[in-house]
């Protein structure tokens, strides 16, 4: 317990500490995007995620959120890549790194990084505050339909610039209607986003979750920095150029609905260790 006790307390600098080494590996990407950069920068979020949702949700429900979607994700990506299914056919080169089956490591380790993002972003919109207020069937819903395209939102520009610009993976259907890229393949963003979401939503729904250590306001910060440095990226080095100006309407109208949610939310004055 005195263990565990230490390791909460330590949440909040870890969180600062691995949000702070992303954004400088995002910086050095804007000048040269190598491979290594992209894999370490993938894993630095998703710890910064798992570390943040560890201090604002308690260790079980982080886990829980952290299990379902790197297997869902990794699932959903397997079965897009060997069979077409959700997102459309297209295949893996080795820009990404080291891989599960067809499935580089690091993608199912950002589906969690994304939707824990947007699992935060959507409660702030809603409910003033970061974790679920009412939690009724059709709030759930709602709320992960909501993170869903939240996600989503990120894809419009990550997916073009991931196939044209650094070749992460080849499209057999290369004359869809989004710069190329086929609209069936945000459909199945939506779509995962929304299960992986609901699935943990539905998994907490009997938990009393609390925070592993005392949760200031400006802990929220974190998700939401992480979610606003994609979106600068994307205005920054968006391919093709018209994604540049897409990015701060697509993700930044959200991301500022968040911020004000965020201005109304009041932290817990304590929280139990």
């Amino acid at each position: 317990m005195p263990a565990q006790s230490s390791l909460a307390s330590r949440l909040p600098a870890l969180s600062y500490l691995l949000l702070a080494i992303y954004l400088v590996i995002l910086a050095f990407r804007t000048h040269n995007d190598t491979t290594m950069a992209l894999v370490v920068a993938s894993v630095v979020m998703f710890a910064c995620c798992w570390a943040s949702a560890m201090h604002l949700l308690g260790a079980r429900p982080a886990l829980q959120f952290v299990l379902i979607a790197v297997s869902f994700g990794w699932f959903a990506e397997q079965m897009g890549s060997s069979r077409g299914w959700f997102f459309g056919h297209y295949t893996y080169t080795d820009v990404l790194g080291p891989r599960l089956g067809d499935v580089p490591i690091v993608i199912p380790l950002m589906w969690f990084a994304l939707t824990y993002a947007g699992y935060v972003i959507a409660n702030l919109i809603v409910w003033q505050s970061p974790v679920d207020g009412v939690r009724g069937l059709g709030n759930t819903v709602m709320l992960s339909f909501l993170a869903a395209m939240i996600v989503t939102a990120f894809d419009l520009g990550a997916d073009p610039y991931m196939v044209y610009t650094l070749k992460a993976w080849i499209m057999t259907k290369t004359d869809g209607a989004w710069f190329g890229e086929t609209v069936q393949g945000f459909f199945g963003w939506v779509f995962v986003s929304f299960v992986i979401i609901l699935g943990f939503r539905l998994s907490v729904r009997s938990l009393a979750m609390q925070p592993s250590s005392p949760f200031l306001r400006h802990h929220a910060l974190v998700p939401l920095a992480l979610y606003g440095s994609n979106m600068v990226f994307q205005m920054m080095l968006g391919n093709p150029v018209e994604i540049r100006s897409i990015a701060p309407f697509a993700m930044g109208i959200p991301l500022l609905c968040a911020l004000a949610g965020y201005q109304r939310w009041v932290a817990p004055a304590k929280a139990p260790v």
